[in-house]
Formats: structure tokens, C-alpha cells, sequence
């Protein structure tokens, strides 16, 4: 891909043009490389780097091609501040088909999630746990927006993403449905965990009510000291998925 075509990878609608998204830094570099050996597509990545980092790049598990460019270079292609000089060019994963769960796999739906640091989190918090796959509605934030991939730290490499799910369609793929709200049962009952996929709304609005009713959908509360009146997202999630896992 050409240094030019690389650039315009920050917007939305050049990354799904060109089937490639960009990830900056050794740390998300590294967990890339990790999760190549079970990708195979991953090793069709595009290392750009400075001078300094074109003995870093060539250490890697895998064979990358490997495009050095000065500092100026790496600044326009960069969305930090301070570039630490390399940046990949990463093929967009095929979009993952609307599969039967497999054993223990739950899913996570998520309605017009707005915020990149809420997604990065929430992708973080999934693929520690494991055994989820996450579905995004129309209108949510792109997973592959960059900020959105730094704030995975690398669980964009590990799990299972569908984006342009929508809520009518979740009906004929599963049978029981949960989701948060101050009224339902305690988060920490063993109902909990009889569900297969678990519904979460846009941080403003959450899930509309008439799409909670024609999915017959199960509330659940995650119980607090009642000072303050709602929980963060991301926070949420994270703490349904922990409570899923144990």
C-alpha cells in the first residue's frame, strides 16, 4: 500500500476501501505478531518504521514487509503526539459469519455504542475473560477507529467481532435474552448465566424499550450503594462479563 493511501486509514470510509486498518506502537505490534500464528491473515501486514526500529521489526515471528520512512513520514502517518516509529497497516479480518455459538461462547450485543475508549475497554475486557463474541449494531463506533484499537491493547487481534448487526435481527438467531436494569434480579444469581446473549445500550439512551419487549428480554441489576444512579458502560460490561466467567 502506498505511504499516501496508509494515511487516509484514519477515516472510516478509506479503511473499508482499502480493507486495512492502522496500529501504532511495539506493544499492540507485539500482540499482533501473537496473534498471527492462529490468523494467518495477520502476516499479510505492513510495517512502516523509522531507522530505529528496522532491527525491532525483522526480530518478529513473522516475515512482515517492511517499509522504512523518516521521522517527518511517521509524524503525518502517526495520530499521537510523540510516534514511537512504527505503525502497521493491518488487514481488515473477514467479517464473521453469523454462526451457532459454540460450547460456553456467549455474546455480547451493544446498540449504538458511541465513545472509542468505552469500545477499547469493553474489547479488552471481553478477551480476557474469553468465550465471548461481541456484536455491534449500525451507528456504533468502528472498532478498527484508532483510538478504539489503542485502548483494546491488542484484544482487537483476539476476538470475534460482527459490526451491522441489528436489534429485529437477533430474534431469529437466539432464544433468550438479558440486559441491565435497576428493577431486575441481582447480576450475581445463577439466572444470569442461563442467557445467550446479553443486551447493552448506547451510553445516553440505552436499548429501546420496544426492542426489550419483542425479545422478551430478561432484566438484571448489578447492585451499588444507590448514591448515584447509573454505572459507566464500559464499567458494566466489564463486570457482567467477570460475573459470566465465574
Amino acid at each position: 500500500m502506498k505511504l499516501d493511501n496508509a494515511k487516509k486509514l484514519h477515516q472510516k470510509k478509506y479503511r473499508e476501501q482499502f480493507g486495512h486498518y492502522l496500529v501504532e506502537g511495539e506493544h499492540l505490534i507485539l500482540e499482533l505478531d501473537k496473534a498471527a500464528l492462529a490468523q494467518p491473515y495477520l502476516k499479510n501486514t505492513i510495517l512502516y518504521v523509522t531507522d530505529e526500529y528496522q532491527a525491532w521489526a525483522q526480530q518478529l515471528n513473522h516475515s512482515y514487509t517492511i517499509i522504512e520512512i523518516n521521522k517527518k513520514q511517521m509524524a503525518g502517518l502517526s495520530d499521537t503526539k510523540t510516534p514511537q516509529g512504527i505503525i502497521a497497516c493491518v488487514p481488515l479480518p473477514a467479517q464473521t459469519e453469523k454462526a451457532p455459538l459454540q460450547d460456553g461462547e456467549r455474546c455480547i450485543y451493544l446498540h449504538e455504542v458511541q465513545d472509542p475508549g468505552n469500545l477499547g475497554t469493553i474489547l479488552r475486557s471481553l478477551a480476557w475473560f474469553g468465550h465471548f463474541r461481541l456484536l455491534l449494531s449500525n451507528n456504533s463506533v468502528d472498532p478498527y477507529n484508532p483510538k478504539v484499537v489503542r485502548s483494546s491493547m491488542g484484544a482487537i487481534f483476539h476476538l470475534p467481532i460482527e459490526q451491522g448487526v441489528e436489534l429485529t435481527e437477533l430474534n431469529q438467531r437466539f432464544k433468550r435474552f438479558a440486559y441491565l436494569d435497576m428493577q431486575g434480579d441481582k447480576v450475581n444469581t445463577p439466572q444470569f448465566s442461563d442467557y445467550e446473549c446479553y443486551l447493552f445500550g448506547n451510553e445516553a439512551r440505552g436499548v429501546p424499550k420496544q426492542a426489550l419487549a419483542d425479545c422478551n428480554a430478561q432484566p438484571f441489576t448489578i447492585a451499588g450503594s444507590g448514591k448515584i444512579d447509573s454505572l459507566n458502560l464500559a464499567s458494566a460490561v466489564n463486570i457482567c462479563a467477570y460475573q459470566l466467567s465465574i
